[in-house]
């Protein structure tokens, strides 16, 4: 059949048929066509949460439907959105509080009904403060579930010594996380500090390995390594490291020094008193703290007054007769004068000087630096001949010299002390440069994501394409009638235009010529021979 273009003729109609088998390939073209686009358009699902609990996931799916976030599960039950999506999601939902991880906290009681009894209100209350420790306990960046384990004894009047409470707790960590020493502490005093009566030493904290990580640490603290104090050390050592590779660096060229410190610290704590006295001082020179003096008279008066007691003995003294003139007594026969007249005379004194004395109280501070090892390899020098030839020579000794004297320097150098340095001068052996294979083109991640784009485009455009070129335009060509026959004017100009251009055709080409004229202009009649052949009445 010859193709036919142009428009259709006026008042043209498909037949029924015809016009349903048309209706179903444009529609079969519009739904590949939307198929195509939704499928290129398909958003690549990621894992938002796995192995949520029912709670959980159905108050998560709901939160998502109320969003407009579309969701999907997957083999294992693990929940699925798109993957442009699942931090803001993750955001927006831990700012509701999801997922809760199936614990129930301090809300279970606000649930309660009129008339529970008072066991089960207890239950209630056991559960919700076990539920609000355990979040308090995941809120740990190492840990990633938990769950609390409290044994409460009910107080009773009968009983002189009640039963102390006790606690277990239960963590599971997140892959390559450790819990530290004091981490643990911090887990026991949480639960110790929110439990009544409930002693550090009554709770057990258990790994998801079942390991006890909170063994009896003051029974064990004497035999391990403070953690705190290890790490203390270290860093004094990384800071006196980083010193001296500072200071030699810009003199030796980057990466040509190495230093090692070995620091030697004293942990013990310890408190000095002493009491110092020094000799005496002269008396003319010391400071009086008290003076005491007393006087006794025994046997006599001052008078002088004696003899058998009486009226006779009690007369007044006589008037003292003494020249004024005259050399004075000797001193022992005024005493002795004097000590016989009197009778019996003692006399006392007591004088107590200030004693110097010195009171010290020393307190060593924790941590303090005994001793330091310091251990300095220098690289040999790099020269670069005027050629461009690079060679290295070792250091001379001013060289070596002059940079002990910076090392000592810069670590506080102390003889006394013990410290040590050594500076040795060695050529490095670096190690040669790891060759990493490069990854082929086709095999980067960049490059297969781009494949996979453009080989489902190119794929959609090829259905589309066939459809096209193999369905609908064979099926529009049959369905569209051809145009009428020319008038007989112009068929005749055209014949004899024909016959200038073309060399004369043979008999049966000019009848074949002619029938196919009359099929063009009269349908009819050659359907009537058509039919008349069929019918076997045609000749």
């Amino acid at each position: 059949m010859a193709e036919v273009s142009g428009p259709l003729p006026r008042g043209f109609q498909f037949p029924g048929s015809q016009q349903v088998a048309l209706m179903l390939s444009v529609a079969s073209l519009i739904g590949v066509l939307v198929a195509g686009y939704l499928w290129s358009q398909a958003p690549d699902y990621r894992v938002l949460y796995g192995n949520l609990s029912d709670r959980d996931g159905g108050t998560v799916i709901a939160a998502l439907q109320q969003m407009n976030v579309p969701y999907k599960f997957a083999d294992g039950g693990a929940l699925m959105i798109p993957a442009g999506q699942i931090h803001e999601m993750r955001l927006r939902l831990a700012s509701q509080g999801l997922p809760k991880g199936g614990l129930v906290g301090f809300e279970l009681m606000e649930g309660q009904k009129f008339g529970v009894s008072q066991f089960a209100e207890q239950i209630n209350y056991q559960r919700a403060l076990e539920g609000e420790l355990a979040r308090s306990i995941q809120s740990l960046s190492a840990v990633q579930n938990a769950r609390v384990h409290l044994a409460l004894s009910k107080p009773s009047a009968f009983l002189r010594e009640q039963p102390k409470p006790s606690a277990s707790v239960i963590l599971s960590l997140y892959p390559g996380r450790a819990l530290e020493s004091s981490q643990v502490s911090a887990v026991v005093h949480l639960v110790s500090n929110s439990v009544p009566d409930l002693q550090a030493k009554n709770v057990s904290v258990v790994d998801q390995t079942g390991n006890l990580i909170s063994a009896d640490r003051n029974n064990n603290a004497r035999a391990t390594v403070d953690p705190g104090q290890l790490r203390y050390r270290q860093e004094i050592e990384r800071s006196y490291n980083a010193r001296i590779e500072g200071i030699l660096a810009p003199l030796t060229g980057p990466n040509n020094v190495r230093a090692q410190v070995t620091a030697d610290l004293d942990f013990s704590e310890m408190e000095h008193a002493e009491e110092l006295y020094k000799p005496n001082q002269k008396p003319d020179v010391a400071a009086v703290r008290s003076q005491q003096t007393s006087e006794a008279l025994n046997g006599g008066s001052p008078g002088g007054a004696g003899g058998v007691p009486g009226a006779l003995s009690n007369q007044p003294p006589a008037p003292a007769a003494a020249p004024i003139t005259g050399g004075a007594a000797p001193a022992a026969a005024t005493g002795a004068a004097a000590a016989a007249a009197a009778g019996n005379m003692r006399k006392d004194a007591t004088i107590k000087y200030e004693i110097d004395k010195t009171i010290r109280h020393t307190r060593q501070e924790i941590g303090r630096i005994k001793r330091l090892n310091v251990a300095v390899v220098v690289n040999n020098r790099k020269q670069v001949s005027t050629a461009g030839k690079v060679t290295y020579l070792p250091l001379k000794e001013e060289e070596l010299a002059k940079l002990t004297s910076l090392v000592k320097e810069v670590m506080g150098y102390d003889k006394e002390r013990g410290d040590t340095v050594s500076v040795m001068n060695s050529a490095f052996n670096v190690p040669d440069a790891e060759k990493i294979p490069e990854v082929p083109l086709w095999k980067q991640p960049e490059t297969i994501e781009l494949a996979k784009m453009i080989g489902k485009n190119l794929l959609i455009a090829g259905v589309l394409l066939f459809i096209i070129l193999r369905v609908l335009r064979p099926m529009i060509k049959t369905l569209i009638p051809p145009p009428p026959p020319p008038p007989a004017s112009s068929l005749a100009l055209t014949n004899e235009s024909k016959d200038a251009q073309q060399p004369q055709l043979s008999n049966y080409e000019q009848s074949m010529e002619q029938a196919k004229q009359i099929a063009r202009g009269d349908p009819k009649v050659v359907a009537n021979v058509v039919k008349a052949w069929v019918s076997g009445n045609g000749n």
